[in-house]
């Protein structure tokens, strides 16, 4: 039975791999392991070990507390939102990574824009 906690660690894995535009081959060769063993960490099949997950960490440029952010802290249960969790799609994180691709000047236009169009909704 999967544990809520290694799903989580699990989705944050496969998010930040998402973002950083990744393959799951590209992240098992970073860390020196099989892409079969990272779809088995992302699904929360198989849980990942400390060192391992350091090493994760490392390989997509964050810290380790980021594959935890999100936890409930009262309870092992990823926390839930009112909306679900829109990081878990993968069309709007494909949409976050083209946004951080605009450069800075343009992408804060196009951000203003965005606001503007939600406030007239």
């Amino acid at each position: 039975m999967k544990h809520p906690v290694d799903v989580h660690v699990g989705q944050r894995i496969r998010q930040r791999r998402w973002m950083v535009g990744m393959t799951q081959q590209q992240l098992g060769d970073k860390v020196g392991i099989k892409f079969q063993q990272i779809q088995k960490y992302e699904t929360g099949m198989n849980r990942v070990s400390a060192s391992r997950l350091w090493n994760i960490a490392e390989a997509l440029g964050v810290q380790v507390s980021f594959f935890f952010e999100g936890l409930a802290e009262d309870s092992a249960a990823p926390a839930e939102t009112a909306k679900g969790d829109v990081l878990a799609d993968k069309e709007a994180l494909d949409l976050l990574r083209a946004y951080y691709a605009i450069p800075e000047t343009q992408r804060r236009k196009l951000f203003d824009l965005a606001r503007v169009l939600s406030d007239a909704a």
